[in-house]
């Protein structure tokens, strides 16, 4: 039988990381469009993506079958990891001789269910095929960029953040890198793989990712670190992972441990949470989870694995859901730890525009995001709203053009916010275009409390959610400006 992901994964480290702690009508009133105030979210990825986050769980291919096990991971969870498919032995069983089928399987899924994908991984000393284990020195290296470059431009544009580098420091108390035969390629090969990882997939998020880092240590240092000198080079890196394989306690600093990475200028993520069973896992879950609100640039939580039977820890019962399915205490601490939280203080709208920020527009009337539907590249595609997960079909940038207009720049496609066909009706469609300088892509901001109002300089129209609409999915569209709470927008800045 085939063993499991976090089996191979953590074989040689299972003893620390254990003892670790759209509706139809176009003119509604005012009185319906203000709508009500919403119910607390019921499930973890609706929860955090009211709080632009994501809550995700590491699915095997294997196990997709499983009715109980797919629901849960279909109905909780808004970011999907696969748990070995993606990884070099499974993606290059044979130098230059790839296959996708399994991740495919995993990506394809959790996009056509409105899903996010996390990347895992690139590069790992674990897990290699037998032949680059057997390759050393240049040999190697031209073979891992490769690699890199050849998985990361197959999957480009459907990947969230991609852990471009997995498990590069030792367990030594000194922050020093692991001895592998990564490393003996040479010192920047970490580097090499960001390069490579950005050049092949510019609009994915770029993450180093290890374990035993959770708190202020001479390992996390050493990664704090190497990504301290990646900013200041101009490295690519975007994100730093935190295993989080926690035991029965959990380090005192955790939070300031996330919070001076973040200040570094990158995001963090939580990617393989996982808590032994006991009388503390509950409160340790929303321990976890309020770190990570607290840190506005900790953008999202994974759980390895959906019921304790999935888990590569056994007898732990780590997890979220028991072995039948059932939610456990620590799903419920979980969840009222997200419906009670903030966001992290950094979600407020902004009351000016930096033109070199990134915002995501989150509309006043249904608490969703302006969103390029379905990840689209091209000229044309629509714009619509989406619960909020800070993707970069939801972040978007500011260019002046002059006496107070702007346009608005998808970051996932480099696309401007158009009024389709240039129309000047009520109800136009708004689309994205490459940019031509055109009236009907430029656009007056005027904010007002925390909310923005967006009239198109061709039409002198709002950009507005059609209907008043609080469905994912319902159409953008420019409507005679009414002051209405679908035609205001906070501009959150997410970078």
């Amino acid at each position: 039988m085939r063993t499991t992901h976090e089996q191979r994964h953590h074989h040689g480290w299972r003893r620390q990381a254990a003892a670790l702690a759209a509706t139809t009508g176009l003119v509604l009133t005012m009185a319906v469009a203000l709508a009500n105030p919403a119910q607390a979210a019921s499930t973890l990825g609706a929860s955090a993506a009211e709080k632009g986050r994501y809550y995700g769980t590491a699915i095997a291919a294997g196990r997709m079958s499983d009715s109980t096990y797919i629901g849960i991971a279909n109905r909780e969870f808004n970011m999907i990891t696969a748990e070995n498919e993606m990884k070099w032995d499974a993606t290059e069983p044979n130098q230059n001789s790839f296959s996708y089928s399994r991740g495919d399987q995993i990506v394809n899924w959790a996009r056509n269910n409105g899903k996010q994908v996390r990347g895992h991984a690139l590069l790992w000393h674990a897990q290699m095929p037998g032949w680059a284990q057997n390759l050393s020195g240049s040999s190697l290296r031209n073979a891992a960029i490769n690699h890199v470059t050849k998985v990361a431009t197959y999957y480009r544009g459907k990947i969230h953040s991609w852990d471009v580098v997995n498990e590069a420091f030792a367990d030594d108390g000194r922050g020093s890198r692991r001895d592998s035969s990564l490393q003996r390629t040479g010192n920047d090969w970490i580097e090499a793989a960001f390069r490579a990882a950005r050049a092949a997939d510019p609009n994915a998020k770029l993450c180093y990712n290890d374990y035993n880092t959770d708190g202020i240590n001479a390992k996390s240092t050493g990664v704090y670190n190497m990504v301290r000198d990646f900013k200041s080079r101009g490295v690519p890196i975007d994100c730093v992972g935190f295993q989080a394989h926690l035991g029965t306690g959990m380090p005192g600093d955790f939070q300031a441990n996330l919070q001076r990475f973040a200040d570094l200028g990158v995001d963090v993520q939580i990617t393989e949470l996982d808590i032994q069973q006991g009388g503390n896992q509950a409160n340790m879950y929303a321990a976890v989870t309020n770190a990570c609100l607290a840190v506005s640039r900790c953008t999202g939580i994974t759980v390895w694995g959906v019921r304790d039977s999935d888990s590569w820890r056994t007898g732990a019962n780590p997890l979220l859901f028991d072995s039948s399915g059932n939610k456990k205490a620590a799903y419920t601490s979980v969840l009222n730890a997200l419906n009670a939280g903030n966001g992290g203080g950094g979600d407020g709208g902004s009351s000016s525009i930096d033109t070199g920020a990134w915002y995501v527009l989150v509309n006043r009337n249904s608490g969703k995001a302006l969103d390029v539907y379905n990840l689209a590249t091209n000229d044309g595609a629509r714009i619509t709203q989406w619960t909020r997960n800070n993707g970069n079909q939801q972040q978007w940038q500011f260019t002046s053009s002059g006496d107070g207009y702007y346009e608005i720049r998808s970051r996932l496609s480099g696309k401007n916010l158009d009024v389709s066909g240039k129309s000047t009706a009520d109800g136009g469609a708004i689309v994205q275009w490459t940019d031509n300088s055109g009236a009907n892509q430029q656009w007056r901001a005027t904010i007002s409390n925390g909310y923005a109002t967006l009239i198109s300089r061709h039409s002198g129209k709002a950009l507005e959610v059609q209907g008043a609409s609080t469905a994912d999915g319902a159409n953008i569209v420019q409507y005679s400006s009414w002051n209405g709470a679908n035609q205001q927008w906070q501009l959150v800045r997410v970078g």
